[in-house]
């Protein structure tokens, strides 16, 4: 069994995540490896990380040049994995690591993924638990892949579905979409997802935005994202102006209402659709360029145990 374990910063957690980890895959009945991936951490990360090596040769440390984040984290672990089942779990033990030996039994019974889906998210506020539900569920709406709900990125592999993830290239990744898209026999296991055991969250708001921007020019569509939220607030705007003026003939009838209040409604309002358009086209536009560059997908600085 090979574990993918991402890390960025995590120096209050990473000594009782090995801790925990490797209690729970000594009983899993395989020989493994865990395969830390350090992110481009800015604490004691790599330090402890490498001390943790040092005493236990089953553990295995990729270190990128920088933070290339948290799905091209994943994607160097089954890059490098050898293990005839592969899991992805974080460090922070909000998923438990228990969770994995129900996971080995689905896998046994024919599953080609296992995946974690959180019955129950403790220590999360009500914004984060309500744009969470929304968000799985809006995506579940507008994609033609079947990508579970209330699911992260917590799950049991097959080798043979890794295999087909390792030939998938693409620079935006959403690696449980990838996963539903490949197919294979799926099931779930559900688990109450725990607070952090220590440290703050990877994904507060702002890192939330930045991520939904992909940077300026060569390595981001901002100004396409740009001219895609102008578009909708001129469409917004020209519809409350257009109630504004409907108000005004309805209740003050004898107030003169002059016709270049329609021209600026309409064409307010033709704008922005014609800027938004412009700009979803723009959105796939850019990702084509992302992938014409072929820029690697990460750069390792280090690797220890290999």
């Amino acid at each position: 069994m090979s574990v993918v374990v991402p890390l960025y910063n995590e120096e209050l957690v990473i000594e009782e995540m090995h801790k925990r980890l490797n209690a729970v895959l000594d009983k899993a009945g395989f020989e493994y490896e865990v395969l830390m991936i350090n992110d481009g951490s800015k604490d004691r990360t790599v330090e402890l990380a490498k001390r943790i090596c040092k005493a236990d040769r089953r553990t295995k440390l990729i270190s990128f040049s920088r933070n290339f984040g948290h799905q091209i984290a994943i994607t160097a672990g089954m890059d490098r994995s050898d293990g005839q089942v592969i899991v992805i779990i974080d460090a922070d033990l909000q998923d438990p690591p228990e969770i994995i030996l129900d996971m080995v039994e689905k896998w046994k019974q024919g599953y080609g993924v296992v995946f974690g889906t959180r019955a129950k998210r403790r220590g999360e506020g009500i914004f984060k638990l309500a744009t969470a539900n929304i968000f799985y569920r809006f995506l579940k709406k507008i994609t033609n892949v079947e990508i579970p709900v209330d699911t992260g990125d917590f799950r049991l592999m097959d080798a043979k579905v890794v295999s087909q993830l390792k030939v998938m290239k693409e620079k935006n990744r959403f690696v449980r979409g990838m996963v539903s898209w490949v197919g294979f026999r799926q099931a779930k296991v559900e688990y109450i997802r725990e607070e952090r055991f220590a440290g703050e969250t990877k994904y507060p708001l702002t890192k939330m935005v930045k991520f939904a921007l992909d940077g300026i020019f060569s390595f981001s569509q901002i100004p396409l994202k740009i001219a895609t939220s102008f578009g909708l607030i001129c469409s917004v705007i020209s519809f409350i102006y257009l109630l504004y003026v409907l108000g005004l003939k309805i209740f003050f009838q004898g107030k003169d209402i002059q016709s270049w209040h329609y021209i600026l409604i309409s064409m307010g309002f033709l704008v922005g659709i014609q800027l938004m358009t412009i700009g979803i086209l723009g959105e796939y536009i850019g990702r084509i360029y992302e992938e014409t560059k072929n820029r690697p997908l990460y750069v390792i600085d280090e690797e220890i145990n290999f």
